[in-house]
């Protein structure tokens, strides 16, 4: 790893809660990305995509969290994420120009959420988050659009967000992310890349068990994304 990056995994008690955070500090770094992986929770397995981000000069904050069984959470299993991702945020997301925010799947929502927009669970229970937002960029790998069913729900999404969707996802599709994008530019600068041969895990560098990834070359795909990504938020010509 380059000098001036450190890797380690803390187990942190914030507010009366245990958290395991994974902590890339990197030396001088301005910028600082809250990652938030999907319904497995574990952000170690994005950590080529993580270490992309530290060897480009940019500080990570990836909290853990427990494993989640149904693609359909409820009110109360979201709500402890984006609690738990604050206290992560409020500990080490401290001293950096700028604060943005990477999710892949359902951390994509997640960080909607912590943004300001309103999630609704598949029993129509909306999940909310009262506090100030602290993100100044968003980017959404593969969201899925189920939790937003109408535009109004991200209405108070205002800084600018990068969506990518893979061409060959069939869990969340390319239509899903456009959703987004089409809802979200009304307001806010949006960004849409539909990733050749891309399937819903590429854009993990473990893949769960059992799964068969379409991509040619997946390694070098996270690379060009991981730059990609770091481009867009320490670019400050977005608007």
């Amino acid at each position: 790893m380059d000098t001036g990056v450190s890797q380690e995994t803390v187990k942190a008690d914030i507010a009366g809660k245990s958290l395991d955070v994974t902590l890339f500090r990197v030396r001088d770094a301005t910028t600082c990305i809250l990652f938030v992986p999907g319904l497995g929770g574990n952000p170690l397995r994005h950590i080529g995509l993580i270490r992309t981000f530290a060897r480009h000069g940019v500080a990570v904050v990836a909290p853990h969290f427990e494993l989640l069984n149904s693609r359909f959470p409820t009110q109360a299993e979201l709500t402890e994420r984006v609690q738990r991702l604050n206290l992560a945020a409020e500990k080490f997301c401290t001293g950096y120009a700028s604060i943005s925010g990477v999710g892949h799947s359902l951390g994509a929502v997640i960080l909607l959420i912590r943004a300001g927009a309103t999630a609704w669970t598949s029993a129509r229970e909306p999940v909310r988050f009262e506090g100030h937002n602290i993100l100044n960029r968003l980017v959404l790998l593969t969201p899925p659009s189920d939790f937003f069913p109408a535009h109004l729900s991200l209405v108070p999404i205002k800084i600018p967000l990068q969506i990518w969707a893979g061409e060959k996802d069939v869990i969340t599709p390319p239509a899903q992310a456009l959703f987004f994008h089409q809802s979200l530019r009304l307001h806010t600068y949006s960004e849409l890349h539909i990733a050749e041969n891309a399937g819903h895990f590429t854009f993990m560098n473990e893949l769960p068990p059992q799964v068969i990834d379409p991509h040619p070359s997946r390694n070098d795909f996270l690379l060009k994304l991981g730059e990609t990504i770091t481009q867009f938020i320490k670019s400050p010509e977005v608007t």
